[in-house]
């Protein structure tokens, strides 16, 4: 009867191992070696005040979040990763039955251009774009809705960009 479970017991260790999972983040093999990470305020070239802080802020929680980087100052860190906020585009996702210029739901797309360097050679390592989109539904505050949209499109961007830079996807 013991047989029976050690084996039951052993088998159930060595079979998941067969699926292809592993413990643990998977970084792409040019983030291998990096362990600090020093994350500086994006630039913004959009119109957005306050936006770049909002990004930064959002990702900097991600991946402290998930883990992989420890985000460090720029002296102590092995790498760099640096963001341009690109775009903010707005566009019209439903309307109002009555009336299809008035807009009921907004879409916002966010779209940022980051490059990850060496901290101490300044060589970039990795680079790329990633964008995010956010829906609201519009009420009577107008502004009120589309800074929500955009915090949420933030935050969305935040999550797609660690999952590329900890995960490779």
């Amino acid at each position: 009867m013991n047989l029976r479970r050690l084996l039951a017991l052993a088998l159930s260790l060595t079979l998941p191992s067969c699926a292809g999972y592993q413990l643990g983040g998977h970084k792409p093999s040019r983030l291998q070696g990096i362990q600090k990470l020093a994350v500086p305020t994006f630039d913004n070239q959009t119109l957005e005040p306050r936006l770049s802080s909002v990004v930064t802020n959002s990702l900097i929680k991600q991946i402290q979040t998930d883990g992989s980087y420890q985000i460090a100052s720029k002296d102590d860190a092995e790498a760099v990763l640096e963001g341009t906020i690109m775009r903010v585009d707005r566009s019209q996702f439903r309307s109002l039955r009555q009336n299809v210029l008035r807009t009921s739901q907004l879409q916002m797309r966010l779209t940022v251009n980051y490059v990850i360097k060496d901290a101490a050679s300044g060589r970039p390592i990795h680079r790329g774009t990633s964008s995010a989109i956010s829906y609201v539904i519009l009420d009577s505050n107008v502004q009120n809705s589309e800074a929500q949209a955009l915090d949420d499109a933030a935050q969305r961007l935040a999550s797609n960009l660690a999952n590329e830079i900890s995960e490779g996807w």
